[in-house]
């Protein structure tokens, strides 16, 4: 196996174990802070698995500064790749809060329902009077679809999405698989 790793191919295997590796990394614990323990210690098994062999390579390389770079430059690469593979799996759930005028505050919630949202409303004041705020709780993948909806109804709306650990009771649409992008333009 160690022909493997060998130039000119070896540097750019260790390049490609480290983007596995980190990735699986960077999913790993974000699906732990989420409390996905049983995902989380299967993930990080493998992802050790890998590490093992790129570090191992790496170090019977370390003369080499093409493996070297190769070593690096997978961790940088596996970084951004498993924060877009995580992006793209929108794993969690979220509150999607929209401070509204107060007299927008009832129809917006209105369209929200119509729509299949469970909506909180909640009566508070801002600096320039009485406002609305609508909570919607749903996994993470539906909040681009409830940001849509808010701002259709009030374009200048203050909204925030927020994570949120674990629910307990209440009503959450059945996923549908839409892109997570939140707040992107």
């Amino acid at each position: 196996m160690s022909s493997v790793f060998v130039l000119p191919y070896g540097p750019l295997v260790i390049f490609a174990l480290r983007i596995v590796d980190v990735s699986l990394g960077t999913v790993r614990m974000i699906l732990m802070v989420r409390g996905r323990r049983g995902l989380s210690a299967a993930i990080g098994f493998v992802e050790v698995l890998v590490w093992i062999v790129a570090v191992g390579s790496a170090l019977q390389h370390l003369g080499s500064s093409y493996h070297v770079v190769g070593y690096a430059g997978g961790f940088a690469a596996g970084t951004y790749v498993g924060l877009v593979v995580e992006d793209y799996l929108a794993v969690g759930t979220v509150v999607v809060r929209a401070i509204i005028p107060n007299e927008a505050s009832g129809s917006t919630a209105e369209h929200l329902r119509t729509q299949g949202f469970a909506v909180t409303e909640i009566d508070g004041r801002g600096r320039s009077g009485p406002v609305g705020v609508l909570n919607v709780v749903v996994k993470r993948a539906e909040a681009p679809r409830v940001v849509e909806a808010v701002e259709a109804e009030v374009p200048d709306a203050f909204i925030t999405v927020e994570e949120i650990r674990s629910t307990r009771r209440g009503r959450l649409l059945p996923s549908r698989r839409i892109s997570p992008r939140l707040f992107r333009k």
